[in-house]
């Protein structure tokens, strides 16, 4: 998950260095074994592509929100480097740079990389594969998944944001002389996976309804479930660990009276972020530059917003969305 490469790139990883140098008073270069002989962590979080969207034509949980997963990363707090170097005053940003055609490079904000970004190599106990950035990547907690850098090679520290290649698209088609960056945090997020577009149920009866939550805003406080199109909600069952940023399980039981119904999911997050109807969405959500660098904290998520699905009388279930 991250930015799409034109080719992966075939790495030795006994020759691959990273380099740290910009705004800092000692630039580093690092070997991997430089970077494997400092404290590392472990932590779980997922990582989610912007191109998730619940959108009317898409007839699966898998077609609206599949580019999602979450594993277990290992590697060097990114702050802890950046600590090492020397970082000036003023210094507000970083550009993160990968090794393929066009380099995958982003601006994020420092403050940002020093609290929770990871210079990963490990996933799952594993070396980070290499289509997922061997022998080294960029993890950003709670950012899209282009944030992510992969096959990671510099970052340059640096006093302002600059237009890199995966900005360009996303500012200079809308404010081409005042950019100004967008927060990348996402908002809470929740999905039924069962039942789901173009399953069947076989008859009427007990089923439990079961999905998916994740937030940017940290850990699922709670996940509720309609079976009426919003009309009541009823708390879900958290079915699985909960990690901050990472992917929660919940389930309810349910009995099916064989009429037709419309199933909702929406979560909560520790910031207290309540996933939004697609109306509200809507609504509220304003998709301009200057919008959201006005206003961070409303509905910081990409494509947030509730996906139902309608259950016909003949057990047929549906994408929900008008």
């Amino acid at each position: 998950m991250g930015h799409a490469p034109f080719y992966v790139p075939d790495i030795n990883p006994e020759q691959h260095k990273l380099m740290i140098h910009g705004m800092v008073d000692r630039p580093l270069i690092l070997s991997m074994a430089d970077l494997k002989r400092l404290p590392s962590v472990t932590r779980v979080h997922y990582l989610e592509c912007n191109g998730n969207k619940p959108m009317p034509a898409y007839k699966t949980v898998q077609r609206a929100s599949g580019l999602t997963s979450c594993s277990e990363w290992t590697g060097v707090p990114l702050s802890l480097l950046l600590k090492q170097a020397g970082v000036h005053n003023g210094a507000n940003w970083i550009i993160a740079e990968g090794t393929e055609d066009n380099k995958g490079t982003m601006s994020l904000p420092m403050a940002k990389a020093m609290a929770d970004m990871l210079v990963a190599y490990g996933q799952n106990g594993e070396p980070v594969r290499p289509q997922n950035g061997f022998p080294l990547r960029l993890l950003v907690p709670a950012y899209e998944g282009l944030c992510n850098v992969k096959w990671l090679r510099r970052i340059k520290v640096v006093d302002e944001f600059y237009m890199t290649y995966n900005e360009m698209d996303r500012y200079t088609s809308v404010h081409p002389k005042t950019v100004k960056p967008i927060p990348f945090e996402q908002g809470p997020k929740s999905v039924i996976t069962f039942p789901s577009g173009e399953q069947q149920l076989p008859e009427r009866g007990h089923y439990q309804i079961t999905g998916l939550a994740w937030s940017g805003g940290g850990s699922i406080r709670k996940v509720e479930v309609s079976t009426d199109g919003g009309k009541t909600w009823k708390g879900a069952e958290i079915q699985s660990a909960i990690h901050r940023i990472a992917h929660t399980r919940f389930g309810i039981d349910w009995n099916w009276d064989g009429e037709e119904c419309v199933l909702m999911s929406r979560c909560t997050d520790d910031l207290g972020q309540v996933q939004p109807t697609a109306a509200e969405f809507a609504r509220y959500f304003n998709w301009t530059a200057d919008y959201l660098f006005a206003h961070p904290g409303t509905l910081t998520g990409h494509n947030n917003y509730i996906l139902p699905w309608k259950v016909g009388r003949d057990g047929k279930v549906q994408n929900g969305l008008v």
